[in-house]
């Protein structure tokens, strides 16, 4: 998962300075998901030496994550109705959303695995 973690991280980043530069340099909010991008790979990065903790770390985030881009995410009909404010945002919000949805769905099949290799390998001593 600390890869996976890293991966992630990285591609927020892409999205994030993508966004920046489709609407014209102008906003820094659509470097928010660069900044959370930033968070998760620091997160894999400590999860290299400590997986527990930095998969964690960068669980919650992509939670906070998925709260914070579902608002723009709910405009997608507007988007393809053509009556966005702005559609920047919403494409990027939903990118991050499926990218860190993806992420958390991966990290609790991950999680669940772990628990019953665990509990498989305490059975049998």
């Amino acid at each position: 998962m600390p890869g996976i973690t890293i991966g992630v991280g990285v591609l927020l980043i892409i999205v994030g300075v993508i966004a920046y530069f489709m609407s014209g340099a102008t906003s820094w909010t659509a470097l928010i998901p660069t900044i959370l991008g930033v968070l998760i790979l620091c997160g894999g990065l400590i999860g290299l030496k400590s997986p527990k903790i930095g998969v964690h770390a960068g669980l919650v985030l992509a939670l906070l994550g998925i709260l914070g881009t579902s608002m723009n995410v709910l405009q997608l009909g507007a988007l393809f109705a053509g009556e966005a404010e702005r559609p920047a945002a919403v494409i990027a919000s939903t990118v991050t959303f499926v990218l860190l949805v993806v992420y958390v769905v991966l990290g609790v099949r991950s999680f669940i695995r772990a628990r019953r290799w665990k509990r498989g390998a305490t059975a049998v001593r």
